[in-house]
């Protein structure tokens, strides 16, 4: 039997802050969760940009783009044209993404998958504004990262121990908490 070669996925992947120091680590959780995205949906020949940036200039992007002054994990830009071989841009800021990740308990980079994939679902017509666009889309979410065993990102974390439990942790100030929406 002769394999056929499925359309190639041109992804241009730009680092544009120091604090992702593992460049070539996150590089290949990005591009690996994009590509699994992209075969489970069976996308066509196509070609995104991925950008990891950093708060500040993602704050800058979500601020002019959609008017919100606040940072946040991921914004997806597509092009909106169903017919073109560039399905847009994603871009991922490195600080929300580790204070989310420490926040719910979980991996960096199982994090940082779940967000490309989100950003991707974004530029192929996916949405959460509505209850049952948000079900579907993270129905996708779950089957592409279960492909990639990362665990379910919307089963809630565990307790760290029975002794957290009992004691409440202490709130540190943080100045910044209030103005960064957990989910774009």
């Amino acid at each position: 039997m002769t394999r056929v070669a499925r359309p190639a996925l041109t992804i241009d992947l730009l680092v544009v802050s120091d604090r992702w120091n593992d460049v070539k680590r996150w590089r290949s959780v990005v591009r690996r969760a994009v590509t699994r995205a992209a075969a489970a949906l069976s996308t066509k020949a196509a070609e995104l940009g991925i950008v990891l940036t950093d708060d500040s200039a993602i704050r800058a992007l979500n601020r002019d783009w959609r008017g919100i002054d606040a940072a946040t994990n991921v914004l997806a830009f597509p092009t909106g044209n169903a017919a073109a071989k560039h399905l847009g841009d994603i871009v991922l800021s490195f600080e929300t993404i580790a204070r989310e990740a420490r926040s719910e308990r979980k991996p960096f980079a199982h994090h940082l998958a779940h967000l490309a994939v989100h950003g991707f679902l974004h530029l192929v017509g996916y949405d959460h504004e509505q209850p049952g666009e948000a079900l579907e889309m993270e129905r996708a979410e779950r089957e592409i990262l279960r492909a990639l065993a990362i665990p379910d990102p919307y089963r809630p974390s565990r307790p760290r121990s029975s002794a957290a439990r009992r004691r409440p942790e202490r709130k540190r100030a943080d100045k910044h908490t209030a103005k960064h929406p957990r989910k774009p």
